[in-house]
């Protein structure tokens, strides 16, 4: 076990650690495409040449790209993720005051998605070939077609317009107490878990029902294993380790899909800070929230496989 983590770790690194220096790359070349003059928009009507050239060769935007993007990167694995061009704030400060909002909204529809998609799914394939398992499928296949943005006001309009049960708008923090705050980041991550819920739900049923089949269930049964310790110890564990893997794929699109559920429930979060600097062309803004979520997903997606290894570890022998 210990020699097929140690070989997880070193592959991972190699892997890891490309990409996320390319994707910074690619967040750092941002300013030169937006085509902004960050020394030019600060300095507003004083922006002569000589001095939009004097403020440039102050913060080494003279030196060569590659040289500018080490310092940059360097600043950002620091902490110090530069000053905003529309408020001229420090960036750093205005990531930490958000992000506990997107990370509880995001945190809550994967446990939501997890849990929903679980529990559907097991049913699913314990009773496959029903009438149950069929409605089942129906459901999920309409819950993955739809939009957040949709579901997010439908939800609204339900819980927060006709029953006055939970608040159209805005986040309160955990500070507040527990049910202000949860109440606040309820509606947005059930907005925002539909679609992992459906998609883990179709593929761990598919596993469990391939589960179902293989010769140790069939042995269990022969011996007189009862139907739940069949499915406790020998289906679902073996059937985890594939549909885990999906949720590798949906912690980026809760990510991405912040940025349509923050600004209908009018969080201010990431994602709508992401939104509200583009319009703004606020650069370093946008840079900022592009690094932290490439960081987001890369840890994410390594402890998925850490817990696919754990799992099952005849899963990390390729590495």
């Amino acid at each position: 076990m210990h020699g097929v983590l140690y070989r997880w770790l070193i592959r991972t690194v190699a892997i890891v650690l490309p990409v996320f220096i390319l994707a910074s790359l690619a967040t750092f070349a941002l300013r030169d495409i937006s085509g902004i003059n960050p020394a030019a928009q600060i300095l507003g009507d004083e922006a002569t040449p000589a001095a939009v050239a004097q403020l440039e060769a102050s913060w080494g935007l003279d030196r060569p790209f590659l040289a500018q993007y080490a310092t940059w990167l360097g600043n950002i694995l620091t902490g110090d993720m530069g000053t905003s061009w529309y408020s001229e704030t420090d960036v750093t400060e205005i990531m930490i005051q958000r992000a506990p909002i997107t990370l509880s909204v995001a945190l809550l529809a994967l446990l939501i998605g997890v849990a929903a998609g679980t529990t559907l799914g097991a049913l699913s394939a314990i009773y496959a070939g029903t009438a149950f398992d069929r409605v089942i499928t129906v459901l999920l296949s309409v819950a993955s077609t739809l939009p957040a943005f949709v579901i997010g006001v439908g939800l609204i309009a339900i819980f927060s317009v006709a029953l006055l049960i939970f608040p159209a708008a805005g986040y309160l923090p955990l500070k507040f107490g527990w049910w202000p705050w949860l109440s606040t980041i309820l509606l947005p991550a059930i907005a925002l878990s539909f679609d992992t819920a459906a998609d883990l739900a179709r593929q761990l049923r598919a596993s469990m029902i391939e589960a179902y089949a293989k010769h140790y269930v069939l042995g269990a049964r022969a011996r007189g294993y009862g139907e739940l310790r069949i499915f406790v110890r020998h289906v679902l564990p073996n059937a985890l380790g594939p549909a885990t893997a999906i949720l590798g794929l949906k912690f980026p699109a809760l990510l991405g899909g912040a940025v349509v559920t923050e600004s209908i429930f009018n969080m201010n979060g990431y994602g709508k800070f992401a939104a509200d600097s583009s319009l703004r062309g606020d650069v370093p803004a946008v840079q900022a929230v592009l690094v932290v979520a490439v960081g987001l997903v890369l840890v994410f997606s390594v402890l998925v496989n850490l817990v696919q290894i754990r799992l099952n570890p005849a899963s990390g022998r390729g590495y």
